[in-house]
C-alpha cells in the first residue's frame, strides 16, 4: 500500500523548480541536505541564501509522525488549537508503553489491557482529526515508518529523537518536541536554525563481522555526544552506496547520539530496491525521474571540503566492528580493543544479558544475519551463556522473519522474541532482579546506554553494538570475546569457532504480513468524541500556562545545580513514569529525580530553603509553587541531551520552574523550553557555574528590553549578603520571544486562531 501519493508527486512536481531557484540564490552547487531544505521552504522558491548555523528558516514539512508516549501530549495541545483535521499527514504509532517481561504474546496482552485507556484516547482523538493510527504490536515507529511513509526527497518531523532513521531513505527527518509537531499539524510553518553541514565519505565494502553498526559507533567516538549539535550529517560515496536502504537507517538513527539535527544518505539503487521491496514501485518511478535532484551535486562530492562545514572520512573495508560504552553511547572502542578495556576498566566480564532489535536494528537484515550466527550456535552445539532477546522493529518483519524460519532459530539457541515495540531500549523492561542493584553487564544493539535506562538499575554497564556482534556476545557469555579471533568450547568439549555472519537485505519471496495492524482515521471525524476522564490518573486535560507578566524574575530560588551529565533521561524518567506521559501533574512528580545535586552529590535530595531541609527535588518544587515563588535550575554541558521528550521542559514550566541556566543545551531540549514559555539561557563565562550557591536568591534582569543577540544579567544573592552579577546568553529570535511573552507558544497560536 502506497500512503500519500498525491502528496509525494506534488513535492515532486516542485522539486526541479525549487532546486533551481535554490542554486541561484545560493550561487553555488548544493549539497542532498540543502536542495531538501530549501525545497521545502515555507515561503516556496527560495530568493535567498541562509546562513548555516545562524539564520532561522521557517520550512513546511510534508508528514508528521508521532509514538504512543509523546503522542499524547502533542495531541492533547493539538486539541486546544481549533482545527477540526490536521493539516499535514499524520500518524500515531503505539509502542513505548509495552513492557518486556515473559514473552512477545503474553506482554502485548497485559499492554492491551493496561493501556487501553490511553490506546483508546489516542484512537479516538486519531480517528476524530483525520490521523492515521497504528495499533500496540504494528511496530516501532521509525521502522514503521521506514516501510511506509519515508520517501526520497521527503521532509518530516517526529516526537522522538530517532526519527532521523527515514534519513536512511534519503528524507530529511527531524526530532521535536510536541509542541513542534502541533504546529504542523496545526498549518504553521516549522521554525529551525539553518543547520552547519558534516560530510562523511564513505569509501571501500563492508565485510566479514562489520555491519553498518559500526559507522555510526565509530563515527559517535570521533564527534562525541555534542559534536553534531546544530548540524546534519550526510554521507556520501561509494561506500555509501553499497549499504542497505536499513543499514543507512541505523546509522542515521543513532544520529541522534552525536546530537545531530538528523542525517541523511542519497537516493541510490539500494534505495530503489527497498521501497520495491516494501510495494512501493510507485514512489520508485516517480524518485527515478527526479533522482539528479535526490542527491548532492557532482562537484560537491568531487570537492566536498569547500561544501561542508565538516568532513570525516571512513575507509569501510578497513572499518573494524566497534563495541561503545559504558554509560554513554561515544565511547568507541574497535573489538579488537575492546577485551583490554574490559580488563583495565574492571568492567564486569560475564555477560547476563545480549538484546537485539529496537527502532535502530531490527530490519530483515538485521535479524538474519543475527540468526546465521544463532544456526551455528545450534549447529555447532553451543548453548547461548547469557540470557537472549529478539524485538522484530515492525508485525512485517516479524511475520516475514519468522515465516523464514528465524526465529524458530533464535528460540533452539535459548531466545526469547519480544513484541514489536521499543521495550527494554526505552527503560520497558521488567528485568528480574534489577532491583537489587548489582554490578552487571548487557549488549544490545539499541541506540543509547545511559545509566538506568534499561532497567533502572545504575550499576548495570550497557554496552551498544551491532547485533550480530551482540549474538556472539551472547552464545559466548563472555565480554573479551573476540569472535574475529577467540574459540569456544561446546557441549561435546570440543573447540568450535563461530563463522562471519551472513543475511539478505531484502527476503526473497518478499515481506508478508496478515495483519499490519493500520487503523485509517474516519472519513468524517466531527461527530466522534473524544473522552478523557476527570479523575483519570493517565490522561488530563491541559490549562494554559500563565503569560509572563512583564518584569524581571526576582526573588527565584535555586531548585538544583545539577553536576556532570544531565539528559532527558534524568530530567524526566522514562521506564515506569511512561504511563504519566498523558498526564502532566503525575508525571511532574518525576522532575529531575536523576539530576546529582552539585552541593550534595546525591540525586533527588535538594534544599528546600523556605524551612532549610532536604527533601525530594518534585515536593520541594511544589513548596515553592505553593508559596508563588518561582525557581531556577543550574546545569553543566550539553544539558538535556537526549530523548525529544517534553516532559522534561514542560514539568519544570508546570510546577514553576522559571528559567534554566547551564553551560550548553541539546537542540531539541532547548526548543522544548522556548515552545513552553521557558528561559534557556546559557553561561556567557562557563566559569560562572561555579558562582552558584545552594542557598542563592536569584534574579533574571533585562527582561523589559528582550531581545535577539543582547544578553541578560542574571543576579546571585548568596546567603551571606554578598553578591555576583553574571552575564547570560539565550538564543533567541524575534518569534520566540513572543512564545515567551505570552507564556508558551500554543498560547500564541491559540490567539492567532481567535
Amino acid at each position: 500500500m502506497v500512503f500519500d501519493i498525491d502528496m509525494i508527486k506534488s513535492v515532486y512536481a516542485a522539486f526541479p523548480k525549487r532546486i533551481a531557484a535554490a542554486r541561484k540564490a545560493v550561487g553555488r552547487p548544493l549539497t542532498l541536505t540543502e536542495k531538501i531544505l530549501y525545497a521545502h521552504l515555507s515561503e516556496g522558491e527560495a530568493t535567498k541564501g541562509y546562513e548555516r548555523g545562524g539564520s532561522y528558516v521557517d520550512f513546511k514539512p510534508d508528514r508528521v509522525a508521532m509514538q504512543d508516549a509523546t503522542a499524547q501530549m502533542a495531541l492533547l495541545q493539538f486539541m486546544q488549537a481549533g482545527r477540526s483535521q490536521v493539516a499535514v499527514p499524520s500518524t500515531v504509532h503505539c509502542d513505548h508503553l509495552i513492557q518486556a517481561e515473559v514473552g512477545a504474546t503474553k506482554d502485548l496482552a497485559k499492554a492491551k489491557d493496561k493501556n487501553r485507556e490511553v490506546y483508546d484516547f489516542l484512537s479516538s482523538v486519531s480517528n476524530k482529526y483525520g490521523l492515521g493510527f497504528w495499533k500496540p504490536g504494528a511496530g516501532i515507529i521509525h521502522q514503521v515508518v521506514l516501510e511506509n511513509y519515508a520517501f526520497p526527497g521527503g521532509m518530516m518531523i517526529g516526537t522522538d529523537s530517532h526519527t532521523p532513521n527515514a534519513g536512511g531513505l534519503g528524507m530529511v527527518a527531524i526530532g521535536v518536541g510536541g509542541a513542534d509537531a502541533c504546529d504542523v499539524m496545526a498549518g504553521l510553518p516549522w521554525e529551525l536554525k539553518f543547520p552547519k553541514l558534516i560530510g562523511v565519505k564513505l569509501t571501500g565494502k563492508l565485510s566479514g563481522w562489520t555491519a553498518a553498526k559500526d559507522v555510526i559507533l565509530k563515527v559517535a567516538g570521533i564527534l562525541t555526544v555534542k559534536g553534531g549539535t546544530g548540524c546534519i550529517v550526510e554521507y556520501f560515496g561509494e561506500g555509501a552506496r553499497s549499504l542497505s536502504a536499513t543499514g543507512k537507517g541505523t546509522i542515521c538513527n543513532m544520529g541522534a547520539e552525536i546530537g545531530a539535527t538528523t542525517s541523511i544518505f542519497g537516493y541510490d539503487e539500494k534505495s530503489e530496491a527497498y521501497l520495491r521491496g516494501t510495494d512501493r514501485s510507485e514512489i520508485a518511478d516517480l524518485a527515478n525521474e527526479i533522482s539528479e535532484h535526490l542527491t548532492g551535486d557532482d562537484e560537491v562530492y568531487a570537492s566536498p571540503g569547500e561544501y561542508f562545514d565538516e568532513i570525516i572520512e571512513i575507509n569501510l573495508s578497513e572499518l573494524e566492528p566497534h563495541i561503545n560504552g559504558p554509560f554513554t553511547p561515544d565511547l568507541a572502542w574497535p573489538l579488537s580493543k575492546f577485551a583490554a578495556a574490559v580488563r583495565e576498566n574492571n568492567w564486569p566480564q560475564k555477560l547476563e544479558v545480549g538484546l537485539i532489535g529496537s527502532c535502530t536494528n531490527s530490519s530483515y537484515e538485521d535479524i538474519s544475519r543475527a540468526a546465521s550466527l544463532a544456526q551455528q550456535a545450534v549447529d555447532k552445539k553451543l548453548k547461548a551463556k547469557s540470557e537472549y532477546t529478539i524485538t522484530p522493529g515492525s508485525e512485517q518483519v516479524r511475520y516475514t522473519v519468522e515465516r523464514d524460519g528465524f526465529l524458530g532459530v533464535f528460540e533452539n539457541m535459548g531466545g526469547v522474541v519480544l513484541a514489536n515495540a521499543c521495550g527494554p531500549c526505552i527503560g520497558q523492561w521488567a528485568r528480574h532482579g534489577a532491583e537489587k542493584q548489582e554490578k552487571n553487564s548487557i549488549i544490545t544493539s539499541f541506540n543509547r546506554n545511559f545509566a538506568k535506562r534499561a532497567d533502572g538499575n545504575p550499576n548495570t554497564h550497557s554496552f551498544v553494538a551491532s547485533p550480530e556482534i551482540v549474538t556472539a556476545m551472547a552464545i559466548a557469555g563472555d565480554l573479551t570475546f573476540n569472535p574475529q579471533t577467540d574459540t569456544l568450547t561446546n557441549e561435546e568439549g570440543k573447540q568450535v569457532k563461530l563463522e562471519e555472519p551472513a543475511g539478505l537485505e531484502l527476503p526473497t519471496k518478499g515481506f508478508a504480513v496478515e495483519d499490519a495492524g493500520y487503523q485509517a482515521p474516519a472519513a468524517d471525524g466531527s461527530s466522534v468524541e473524544v473522552k478523557v476522564a476527570p479523575d483519570s490518573d493517565r490522561l488530563q486535560l491541559l490549562e494554559p500556562f500563565l503569560p509572563w507578566e512583564g518584569t524581571d524574575l526576582k526573588g527565584l530560588k535555586l531548585l538544583i545545580k545539577a553536576k556532570g551529565k544531565c539528559t532527558t533521561d534524568h530530567i524526566s524518567m522514562a521506564g515506569p513514569w511512561l504511563r504519566f506521559r498523558g498526564h502532566l501533574d503525575n508525571i511532574s512528580n518525576n522532575l529531575l529525580i536523576g539530576a546529582v545535586n552539585f552541593f550534595t552529590e546525591e540525586t533527588n535530595k535538594v534544599k528546600n530553603q523556605l524551612d532549610g531541609t532536604y527533601g525530594e527535588v518534585p515536593a520541594v518544587q511544589r513548596q515553592y509553587k505553593l508559596h508563588n515563588i518561582g525557581s531556577i535550575v543550574v546545569g553543566d554541558e550539553n544539558y538535556g541531551e537526549g530523548s525529544s521528550r517534553e516532559h522534561a521542559a514542560m514539568e519544570p514550566r508546570f510546577l514553576g520552574v522559571r528559567a534554566i541556566l547551564v553551560k550548553s543545551f541539546a537542540r531539541i531540549h532547548e526548543t522544548n523550553l522556548k515552545k513552553q514559555g521557558m528561559l534557556a539561557l546559557t553561561f556567557d563565562n562557563p566559569a560562572d557555574y561555579d558562582l552558584v550557591q545552594e542557598d542563592d536568591s536569584i534574579d533574571i534582569v533585562g527582561l523589559d528590553s528582550f531581545s535577539p543577540g543582547k544578553a541578560l544579567t542574571v543576579v546571585l544573592h548568596h546567603s551571606d549578603g554578598s553578591t555576583n552579577e553574571i552575564k547570560v546568553n539565550h538564543t533567541y529570535n524575534e518569534g520566540q520571544i513572543k512564545w515567551f511573552q505570552a507564556g508558551s507558544a500554543l498560547n500564541l497560536v491559540k490567539e492567532n486562531a481567535i
